[in-house]
């Protein structure tokens, strides 16, 4: 924690813990650890390991999770290669939504093994047998003031995959979510762009990773594309996907080339659609690599961090249209594979039509997507996060 000033700041957010719902409905109760940390602030450091280059003991926090959450697959990604460079990986459950106390640890533990293919990282469902670590790593907002608060900590870090204030209108949320990266983590942010506005905006110490796609699930196949299928990452439950912007683009497209196809996906129920589509629902990653294998165009839309599935898209050949916001021009270009379009419907629209009618420009898109993915690989996005955690320990030295 960085100075009385934010202790005093978080002990005003703090008064309203319990009254409002850590993920904005109003009916689950926030974090009791912000207000112990707004009482007792946070546990001393522990000594950290001798030797800087020898493995690290690593405790991820995470939060409350759901089926097909990409920020619980990413740090599953991550987790996984850092154990297989030698480091000790254990993971814990900082069940703010009190999502889970209702199922049991066992149902839990095997539910977060279901989603998100976590084998070998077994998950702590509570605290009981907490011992320290080397660093302790908050993995979104939800978990930074339990971070503070465990005891036996070399070092602190934060992973950063996207900001998480504009998850949130005006409320306790939002203020919660900007306080937490003036909390003196080190940010391992998950682009150069996100790192940027966490050293600006809140005087955060940043590092950065890029996100990458597991290539062997999604990859290029040699196999024909049908010539009228639009995708559709259709994720209303995250407002972030920007999901009735696409919706109204892809109903215009509708009107305007009847005939073609649409499939929409990334959401359990079904959506009040204003044209024919087909709802898939949520897939599994075999499922997806299949699907972008098959279709001509797709559409995700990111309104803050980029997002895995445009990735994922380009890593099977698939050309993705995305919108032309800060972060992609930062991490993309407006010259590189992704169709880029204005926050409009109607651009959305065109950039969509200009695919399907262009098969020479889906060829070129298909061909620099797989070019710009193959180097990211989550081994190399682990040993960015791990040089973030090295520079963890070095700011304390």
């Amino acid at each position: 924690m960085k100075g009385r000033g934010a202790v005093r700041r978080l002990r005003a957010i703090a008064g309203t813990a319990g009254s409002g719902a850590a993920g904005g409905a109003g009916t689950d109760p926030a974090s009791p650890a912000l207000v112990e940390l707004a009482q007792r602030g946070p546990a001393p450091l522990a000594p950290a390991p001798p030797d800087p280059g020898a493995p690290l003991s690593v405790a991820a926090l995470i939060p409350s999770f759901r089926r097909g959450s990409g920020g619980h697959a990413t740090i599953v990604h991550i987790l996984r290669e850092l154990r297989d460079r030698g480091h000790s990986i254990s993971l814990w459950l900082e069940d703010t939504e009190a999502r889970h106390a209702r199922e049991g640890g066992t149902v839990t533990r095997r539910s977060f093994q279901q989603f998100f293919a976590a084998d070998g990282l077994e998950l702590q469902s509570d605290l009981g047998g907490w011992k320290g670590a080397d660093v302790v790593l908050a993995t979104g907002w939800q978990t930074v003031a339990r971070a503070l608060l465990l005891p036996g900590a070399g070092a602190r870090a934060y992973l950063v995959q996207d900001h998480e204030p504009d998850f949130y209108g005006a409320s306790a949320e939002r203020i919660w979510a900007q306080e937490s990266y003036r909390q003196g983590l080190h940010c391992i942010a998950a682009s150069r762009w996100l790192a940027e506005l966490l050293r600006e905006r809140y005087g955060a110490s940043a590092t950065h990773f890029d996100l990458a796609a597991d290539h062997s699930v999604y990859r290029a196949r040699d196999q024909p594309r049908v010539d009228d299928l639009v995708v559709f990452y259709a994720r209303a439950v995250t407002p972030r996907r920007a999901v009735p912007l696409g919706l109204l683009a892809l109903a215009e497209l509708a009107q305007r080339r009847p005939g073609l196809e649409f499939a929409l996906f990334g959401e359990d129920r079904s959506l009040q659609v204003g044209f024919e589509h087909r709802h898939l629902g949520v897939l599994e990653g075999r499922q997806l690599a299949e699907l972008y294998s098959r279709a001509t165009v797709g559409m995700v839309l990111s309104l803050t961090n980029p997002s895995l599935v445009a990735l994922e898209m380009m890593a099977c050949g698939l050309p993705c249209v995305e919108l032309q916001s800060e972060s992609m021009l930062a991490t993309f270009g407006d010259g590189g594979p992704l169709e880029l379009a204005a926050l409009d419907p109607l651009a959305l629209c065109a950039a969509t039509e200009r695919l399907l009618e262009d098969r020479e420009r889906r060829e070129t898109a298909s061909r620099e997507g797989i070019e710009l993915v193959a180097e990211r690989t989550w081994a190399r996005a682990a040993s960015q996060v791990e040089d973030g955690l090295r520079a963890a320990l070095a700011r304390l030295q």
